[in-house]
């Protein structure tokens, strides 16, 4: 699905985004304001770039994150679900993964989970968490991880659930 039009599916459906990203950097944001009329839909993002602040901003579980790093499938879920609660949306996006050109803590250049996270009912968490094994250069894998992200997104926000 083009941006666009994921954009209109979720205005017309009233629901809205938020997105925390780490090896993007901002992109994923920067892909959903590129819309217009994406004001109607975009709430906001974090760039927790930094492990500590997945922790302190996020909410991401500092144990889980001194056990095993930042590139996991569980930290992915809870950076959606703490940016959708820290900014009010009804959707939360995430991204985390290795890049390059170099791996990280055993982590290889290109392994990247992305996770959408909302409330099916008032109250029920739900999420979904794909992990991704990325080629390519550092640029490719973060606009792979762009258009992955946004996928996601539109398969659970608007035709998964």
């Amino acid at each position: 699905m083009q941006t666009d039009a994921l954009i209109a599916d979720l205005a017309r459906r009233g629901d809205t985004v938020a997105a925390a990203e780490s090896l993007t950097g901002g992109l994923v944001c920067a892909a959903l304001t590129a819309v217009p009329g994406a004001s109607a839909v975009v709430r906001g993002s974090v760039t927790s770039y930094a492990t500590d602040v997945k922790a302190s901003v996020l909410g991401v579980d500092a144990q889980l994150l001194r056990a095993g790093g930042a590139v996991q499938a569980e930290v992915a879920r809870q950076m959606a679900h703490g940016v959708r609660r820290l900014l009010g949306a009804t959707h939360g996006i995430a991204t985390t993964g290795v890049a390059g050109p170099d791996p990280q803590d055993d982590v290889p250049v290109g392994r990247v989970f992305v996770a959408v996270a909302w409330d099916d009912a008032p109250g029920v968490p739900l999420d979904e968490v794909r992990m991704l094994d990325l080629t390519g250069d550092r640029g490719a894998i973060r606009e792979q991880t762009v258009v992955r992200v946004l996928e996601l997104l539109a398969h659970c926000a608007v035709g998964g659930r």
